[in-house]
């Protein structure tokens, strides 16, 4: 049996497929397969996937273009090897990056079913460099999350304080992916978080403390998609999500998070401060949502007095948030 089915999922991406693809059969583990799922592409897809010569690389057509998300089950259900590894068509993997999870798992109990890294995002220009390098020294003072493990891992995830990226990071064993059912189709965001949820539910995940996957900014869908998504999620976890914040995770609070960001970055401030208000802002998301704020600003310019009042409201939020959660650590110490 083959070691390690990479599945990469693509559509309409000529011009990044190759990267993923040279990165996958560049692996220090030579015992693998590449399995490209051509999700129904209409550019050079084609042509890219014809100049490989190599019996690793084996190319799946889609007819019709049916969503990341059946691609990936796709390629699952033609993976012949004991682990799978799905990688994106936009994100790239250090050589070393199977043979690192392959290495963590080893000499572990039939429990651990997996393994996952840490990535990096490719931020182009000095602006990039400033977000990078803010939210590493701010994350500095950040109480450090559990990072592996089974259902303590649970709520961390759904807290969003980590964030496994199963789309590129993720290492699982085959049968376990398929006994879970894959990644949820329906979903249009939090396809990442909620299959690894569902792998947990089988077995404990490893982490690698190694940036080891390389993303491409490339982007995300709209912020009233995200807000449908994130409501169906949080629907389907409520139970789950209850009992975590009865723990003292601050679960709906993250999520309102990523709602006010992502409003937030369109320009829609207001939409913006009304789930910022809600919402739970830790120093190392500073830099993240000033970015989405200015991001926005330069998208859709309001009126100099609207954009001041707005801002000072979020700052006023985002302090007020800091003190408290400042206070409530001095009162636990």
């Amino acid at each position: 049996m083959t070691r390690v089915s990479v599945i990469i999922p693509t559509y309409n991406r000529a011009g990044s497929l190759s990267r993923a693809i040279d990165s996958a059969l560049a692996q220090t583990v030579d015992d693998l397969e590449v399995v490209v799922v051509d999700d129904g592409s209409t550019d050079g897809t084609a042509a890219v996937l014809s100049a490989y010569d190599d019996r690793r690389v084996r190319p799946i057509v889609h007819a019709t273009n049916q969503g990341a998300n059946v691609a990936r089950n796709t390629g699952l259900a033609h993976a012949r090897g004991e682990y799978v590894a799905f990688l994106d068509s936009d994100d790239v993997w250090d050589p070393t990056k199977l043979e690192r999870q392959l290495a963590v798992l080893e000499g572990r109990s039939e429990a651990w079913v997996g393994a996952y890294c840490d990535s990096t995002l490719e931020l182009s220009g000095t602006s990039g460099l400033l977000r990078t390098t803010a939210a590493t020294v701010l994350a500095s003072g950040d109480e450090q999350p559990t990072m592996e493990g089974g259902d303590e891992l649970i709520g961390e995830i759904l807290a969003d304080n980590v964030q496994p990226g199963a789309g590129s990071t993720l290492l699982v064993r085959t049968n376990v992916a398929r006994a879970v059912g894959g990644f949820d189709e329906e979903l249009d965001r939090f396809q990442d978080p909620e299959f690894c949820l569902r792998v947990l539910e089988a077995g404990n995940l490893a982490y690698v403390d190694e940036e080891l996957v390389v993303r491409e900014d490339t982007g995300q869908p709209s912020a009233d998609l995200i807000r449908g998504a994130n409501e169906a999620y949080r629907e389907r976890y409520a139970d789950t999500i209850d009992r975590f914040e009865a723990e003292g995770y601050d679960i709906r609070s993250s999520h309102e998070l990523i709602l006010a960001k992502a409003y937030a970055s369109e320009g829609r401030i207001l939409r913006a401060a009304w789930h910022l208000r809600n919402a739970g802002v830790a120093p190392r998301q500073y830099p993240g949502l000033g970015w989405a704020i200015a991001t926005g600003v330069r998208r859709r310019p309001a009126p100099v007095a609207v954009t001041i009042t707005v801002l000072t409201l979020l700052s006023a939020i985002v302090v007020a948030y800091g003190v408290h959660t400042v206070s409530g650590r001095l009162e636990d110490e």
